[in-house]
């Protein structure tokens, strides 16, 4: 429900006028409260409400309340602040209820829950200190110290939990002064809040929340009591360094999920269940796609059926590159410092990258590959005819992650790249980008992978002028606007040589995974002097197009993993038939049989061994092969083959070559 506070109709001193949605007014007290205003308005909008959110904030010249919204010492804010409902109302703001069956009032109570879990976590373990406790999607974590905490630990903390919200314990904001905050966190040697504190400018206000006998740091907003929680888990532990710093103490991580609903909940877990049978980590290791080793940490190790995968992979998009004009190009995977400190790397992303001596200068192992594309192109002088220029690698890389970030084959240390720069004039800037854009599009479909789009914007860190990241923003907005796309607005997550479109792709579960990128670039250029010569003979600066649609090919990969459950779809299959034999004297049709398959340009196998019939098949199931080929007296006298197919069972009798045409047909059209 939307109202409004005019400042202009305000009557008295003590009374403001609210006009509601449907241009109707109320009158109201000089400072009430939002949670006596929802009461007001009605019993149903009074018991729902979790928490206001201001649409539109006054001007600086309107009255503001003595106390300020933000945590600081100004009465600034942005619009769309969520605020507390015992605060009091704001003349001239514009705002609206939100409830548990809204995204943020769903976030306000599982940041009320990480407080009950601190809270239930003092009384189990005293000793316990308390580091952060931040919302997440579709959870919340909480980082402890001086405790050595087990799995063991969740349900005697979930029970507790339990309690303090059958306790329904008021939530109550104070605000405090720096000093008496620190004071206050101090005496009970709360080190990780005093320091938080301590990093605060010293006039700083800040707010505190009381349940119960627990007190904790917080921005908020909360629940109106603990009692509002309703569906919640604790989930795992991990470890953790405070501040995400190797070199500082290192935590106890719990995390949990919550909901509105306990439907919700059940199917959050179930989509949990189902992501671990569909762990990559274990689907690799049975299948034999990869490994990882304390050897090589974070560094996967393809085996042969992997590398199949891999191979197809790179395959179907060069062959769609290729016939978009991409030349592929191979750079060293180590160069010397100066260039990345040319590039602008060095500054932004030295933490990352693995520096090592030869012939006593530093060198690097490259975390990407643009500086290798930027000598390509600068190698020899270009004309505007020349332009543009689309050069591909498959890049191997190597960036430092902490151990503890490190997760399979989705976050790795050593991984390869399918990247390619387009070199292009500013005014084939809007054809280029599209062209990525369908690019990305018609290799998504083949996976039935769909997503979401962002146009992520200048980051804090950025280097270059105000003026070209605006034109690098501005055309890349214009692309997508023009296209039609439907996409999101990530401000400040752009590179920091320019902005960018990321595709975030979603799984047969529902997950969401950030893969293909596309990014504008007007720095490099001027960092590297790059030049093409006009119509008119002068010279003049090309635009960089950065563009990945698999990103991390290793990645990649583990995403099909888990999105296909193991069951790759035939034309990627690492192996896509295996001939099986009922008895050893038809073994010698068996190895023709084979052979036809694999002069067809098949990946098939034999599975000559005296086994069992349906150990064979069974365990031909569990390996998920597409097709299983079964040969017995019936099948070699006949000079055919019997066929199941995985999943659908039996499929019939047939003569080889009708077999290989079917394999044929779902490799070429790479049907799902």
């Amino acid at each position: 429900m939307l109202f409004y506070f005019d400042k202009e109709e305000i009557k008295m001193v003590d009374e403001v006028i609210i006009r509601l949605h449907d241009g109707s007014k109320r009158t109201e007290v000089a400072g009430t409260t939002y949670a006596q205003l929802a009461l007001q308005i009605s019993q149903r909008v009074g018991h729902e409400a979790v928490a206001v959110k201001l649409l539109e904030v006054p001007a600086a010249d309107r009255p503001w309340p003595s106390t300020p919204i933000a945590n600081s010492a100004t009465s600034a804010t942005s619009d769309r602040t969520l605020l507390d409902l015992s605060r009091e109302v704001i003349p001239g703001a514009q705002v609206q209820f939100v409830t548990l069956s809204d995204s943020e009032g769903a976030d306000v109570m599982r940041h009320t829950c990480a407080h009950v879990m601190a809270q239930a976590v003092s009384r189990l373990f005293p000793h316990a200190k308390f580091a952060i406790g931040p919302v997440i999607e579709s959870g919340f974590y909480y980082d402890f110290a001086d405790h050595d905490f087990s799995e063991s630990d969740l349900p005697a903390i979930e029970a507790e939990m339990r309690k303090i919200i059958q306790e329904d314990f008021p939530v109550i904001r104070e605000e405090i002064s720096r000093a008496d905050a620190i004071n206050l966190f101090a005496a009970r040697n709360d080190r990780f809040k005093v320091e938080i504190i301590e990093d605060l400018p010293s006039d700083a206000i800040l707010s505190i929340y009381r349940q119960g006998e627990f007190v904790d740091l917080g921005r908020g907003p909360h629940l109106p009591s603990t009692g509002k929680i309703k569906a919640f888990k604790l989930k795992s532990i991990a470890g953790a360094y405070w501040r995400g710093d190797s070199a500082r103490e290192q935590l106890t991580r719990i995390y949990a999920v919550a909901f509105a609903k306990k439907s919700e909940l059940e199917e959050h877990l179930h989509l949990l269940e189902e992501a671990k049978q569909r762990d990559h980590r274990r689907i690799g290791r049975e299948l034999e796609l990869f490994i990882f080793t304390d050897d090589a940490p974070g560094m996967p190790i393809f085996l042969q059926n992997g590398m199949h995968i891999r191979n197809e992979l790179e395959h179907f998009e060069r062959s769609l590159q290729m016939a978009r004009g991409y030349e592929e190009v191979k750079t060293p995977v180590i160069l010397n410092k100066r260039l990345w400190e040319q590039s602008g790397h060095w500054s932004h992303y030295k933490d990352n990258m693995y520096t090592t001596k030869v012939d006593g200068e530093e060198f690097a192992l490259k975390p990407m590959n643009c500086p290798g594309h930027m000598l390509i192109y600068k190698n020899k002088p270009h004309s505007y005819r020349e332009l543009p220029i689309r050069i591909a690698e498959y890049g191997h890389v190597h960036r430092h992650e902490l151990s503890g970030a490190l997760g399979g084959m989705m976050r790795v240390r050593s991984f390869t790249q399918d990247d390619a720069h387009i070199f292009c004039r500013p005014d084939q800037i809007g054809s280029e980008v599209t062209a990525v854009l369908d690019l990305i599009k018609e290799i998504y479909s083949v996976f039935g992978f769909s997503y979401r789009i962002e146009l992520s914007t200048r980051p804090d860190d950025s280097m270059g002028s105000d003026a070209l990241w605006q034109q690098a923003e501005t055309a890349l907005q214009n692309v997508l606007d023009h296209s039609g796309i439907e996409y999101q607005i990530n401000p400040g997550d752009g590179a920091f040589y320019g902005p960018k479109i990321d595709f975030h792709i979603r799984d047969a579960i529902g997950r969401m995974w950030q893969c293909a990128t596309v990014q504008l670039d007007f720095q490099h250029p001027e960092r590297f002097n790059l030049e093409y010569i006009d119509q008119q003979n002068r010279r003049q600066r090309p635009v960089v197009i950065h563009r990945a649609i698999f990103g991390s090919i290793d990645r990649f990969i583990g995403i099909l993993t888990e999105h296909f459950a193991g069951s790759f779809p035939t034309w990627l299959a690492p192996i896509q038939a295996r001939v099986i034999t009922v008895a050893e004297h038809v073994a010698p049709y068996a190895s023709e049989v084979l052979e036809a398959l694999r002069e067809a340009g098949l990946r098939a196998e034999l599975d000559g061994r005296s086994e069992k019939i349906g150990y064979k098949i069974r365990e031909s199931q569990v390996n998920k092969i597409p097709f299983t080929i079964i040969i017995g007296e019936r099948e070699a006298a006949q000079q055919a083959v019997s066929v199941r197919r995985y999943r659908h069972g039996d499929i019939g009798v047939m003569p080889v070559q009708e077999l290989i045409a079917r394999l044929h047909t779902e490799v070429s059209s790479r049907l799902l």
